[in-house]
């Protein structure tokens, strides 16, 4: 076809999909282009407005590496991630909602054992987390793969350190046999994800902050249970109701309960001020016994 224009463009690209192998490739990219073609319809793009988009999504490859996900952050910040994760974690009323998996999630964490500091030297105010795993029934769950990780007081994950040797405020655990766990890390503060790139230049353009509420990642494992990716939220934060990246769920909500000195939860002598958590998480059935929310 060689007399195409912007009525027969769409059409035209279509037809070149015609011989697809993977019917679920041909879904997507028929849907990508008749979308794509439509919102250039839509605000009438220009060539100078289409190259910026090419520089924007070009700045964004460049600075990914390794130890920053500027394509995730851009996912987030633009409520895709959240969207993702609520379309393909459809649960039973009274399970553990899910929410954004984050860019700062590290293979092969430290394992510990409970009790442990998983702060392992991250700046912040001691806290301690209890917490259970359950079914939906109530029925504890034991020996689940906890991995738990955070910011510290200063809003940076280990990783964000160009000179660390060590993970820090990372680490996965098992349940006992009740479904309980504990450990100690720092108490969460809010932080502002990286806005130093060409994500924070969209949010400073868009009139909006990149701030997180504070928060703890969890992710659950457990034989026959779906896999749990989730935060806690620390109650009373600012930045609750306008979250960067869209993750916050008001059942996801907890209290942090705060100390002076005194005797821990975990019968030492603590000199400064500390917070105590405890949370509950409720897992769906692997085998779809639970009666999924459409």
């Amino acid at each position: 076809m060689r007399n195409v224009d912007e009525d027969t463009i769409t059409q035209i690209v279509l037809a070149r999909h015609a011989e697809a192998r993977n019917p679920r490739l041909k879904q997507i990219m028929t849907s990508v282009v008749q979308h794509l073609h439509a919102f250039a319809r839509d605000v009438e793009l220009t060539e100078e407005e289409w190259f910026a988009g090419i520089q924007f999504l070009t700045d964004v490859g460049h600075i990914t590496d390794d130890k920053r996900q500027e394509f995730i952050l851009l996912s987030d910040t633009l409520g895709l991630s959240m969207l993702v994760t609520a379309l393909n974690n459809r649960k039973p009323v009274g399970c553990t909602e899910s929410t954004v998996f984050g860019p700062f999630f590290v293979e092969n964490a430290p394992e510990y054992e409970n009790g442990d500091d998983v702060a392992n030297g991250a700046k912040g105010e001691p806290c301690f987390v209890t917490g259970r795993v359950t079914g939906l029934a109530g029925e504890p769950v034991p020996n689940a793969h906890i991995e738990v990780w955070q910011a510290d007081s200063d809003g940076f994950y280990d990783v964000q350190y160009e000179d660390a040797t060590q993970s820090q405020g990372r680490g996965a655990l098992k349940s006992l046999a009740d479904g309980t766990f504990h450990f100690r890390s720092i108490t969460a503060e809010s932080y502002p994800i990286p806005h130093d790139g060409p994500v924070g230049r969209m949010l400073k353009a868009l009139g909006r902050h990149p701030w997180r509420p504070a928060h703890l990642h969890f992710m659950i494992d457990a034989p026959g249970y779906e896999r749990l990716i989730t935060h806690v939220f620390r109650s009373g934060d600012e930045y609750l109701d306008s979250d960067a990246v869209f993750g916050v769920r008001s059942s996801l909500i907890a209290n942090w309960q705060r100390h002076e000195t005194g005797n821990a939860p975990d019968g030492t002598q603590i000199d400064t001020p500390f917070s105590t958590l405890d949370f509950t998480f409720v897992l769906n059935r692997a085998d779809g016994a639970g009666n999924r929310r459409a």
